[in-house]
């Protein structure tokens, strides 16, 4: 009610009683105070225009000897038994020409505020598929780096019957498995950390953060990164597979 701490004003003289809490739903709910709407009415007694009027009769007898039915109220949250009847039932409640209302859905309307976010999750996503990039490119050039120190040994693999095949797929695997590496390290690490921000997260904000397998778009998304991480070593392997042809048995000076 209000604005918390930082309101200007405040319902001291008229402290409530917490008689229950709720099993948490990781929800925003589990950070909400419900009280009844007499205790609402209760609280503004001696309150006018939203100030308190000075050296007002707020006494805890006068509040039993007033009338507390609320007058009116903002807004209040309708259940249907058929679902089918709500976009008459809202329609209905729209054009009603004895009061000024208006009828939403919470469900479109959150769904309208993840399109917003959905934004900032591409933007996002974008940011990480540069990453991913920036991270490959480095792969590719520590494998070419590395690919002149490694020219004997191939060398010497070819000589003992090594067939270009083997050789192409000593590299490709090489990046493969260091692709699987990087996946399977920035999983642990982001479960990792879900699991220790878990219970900070709902206890500050509210909020439960489920830990789940990753979904199917996800598993794309891994399986993106494989493939791209095989298609990466096929170029040092092929470069291997050439130098082999052209080298001997003894390294180059």
């Amino acid at each position: 009610h209000g604005l918390g701490s930082s309101g200007l004003t405040t319902h001291k003289d008229k402290p409530f009683l917490v008689s229950g809490i709720l099993k948490p739903t990781g929800t925003p709910v589990d950070r909400t105070l419900h009280i009844s709407l007499v205790g609402i009415e209760v609280m503004h007694l001696g309150w006018q225009n939203g100030v308190p009027i000075p050296n007002a009769n707020t006494s805890v007898k006068r509040a039993r000897k007033s009338q507390l039915q609320p007058k009116s109220i903002t807004a209040f949250m309708l259940g249907l038994e058929n679902k089918i009847a709500a976009f008459k039932l809202q329609r209905a409640i729209n054009q009603y020409a004895e009061e000024p209302l208006l009828a939403i859905f919470p469900g479109v309307a959150l769904h309208e505020l993840w399109s917003l976010m959905s934004i900032a999750e591409n933007a996002l996503l974008a940011i990480s598929t540069f990453v991913v990039i920036a991270s490959l490119i480095g792969m590719l050039a520590v494998s070419l780096a590395g690919l002149n120190e490694r020219r004997r040994e191939i060398a010497v693999l070819r000589s003992v019957g090594a067939s270009y095949r083997q050789i192409i797929g000593l590299l490709v695997a090489e990046s493969s498995l260091l692709t699987l590496v990087g996946i399977a390290i920035g999983m642990i690490l982001l479960y990792a950390g879900l699991l220790l921000a878990q219970p900070m997260i709902e206890t500050r904000y509210g909020l439960h953060i489920a830990l789940s397998w990753p979904s199917l778009r996800e598993f794309r998304i891994l399986t993106i990164l494989i493939i791209a991480g095989f298609m990466v070593g096929l170029i040092p392997a092929y470069r291997a597979y050439r130098n082999s042809l052209l080298d001997g048995m003894s390294s180059r000076i």
